[in-house]
């Protein structure tokens, strides 16, 4: 029997990042875009728990990757969308990165992951752009 996670966030990139993708693909030179928008709506999930952050996704959502909070040396965030959505980056102890496309309310699960990070992660941490 494992030990119970509660799940803070459970569910795929932001729709928005679909659409705009979409849109972007009638231009035919963002065709790759929108491809690569279509592949993370359908096989993308995030998981995020008291314990762990999981990412399923590659194809057919076959890979997945779960990192517990006390690997993260530091997080960094980009928005995009006009803020509605944005990436995250997890860098880990051993200098490897995880890399959060598309992250749906990623100011709140950045506050979420930050506020299980060490101190020193903490301090590492942040949105780019943001002033220290």
């Amino acid at each position: 029997m494992g030990i119970k996670e509660d799940v803070y966030y459970e569910g795929g990139p932001h729709i928005g990042d679909l659409i705009i993708n979409i849109l972007l693909g009638f231009t035919i030179v963002a065709l790759p875009l929108t491809v690569g928008a279509i592949a993370r709506a359908l096989w993308l999930r995030y998981r995020i728990t008291d314990r762990r952050v999981s990412v399923t996704g590659g194809w057919m959502g076959r890979d997945r990757s779960d990192v517990i909070y006390p690997e993260i040396v530091k997080v960094v965030t980009v928005p995009r969308g006009l803020g509605a959505w944005g990436d995250m980056v997890l860098t880990l102890k051993d200098g490897s990165r995880l890399e959060m496309r598309a992250v749906p309310r990623f100011r709140e699960m950045y506050d979420y992951i930050n506020q299980r990070l060490s101190a020193r992660a903490q301090q590492a941490s942040g949105s780019i752009g943001q002033q220290k």
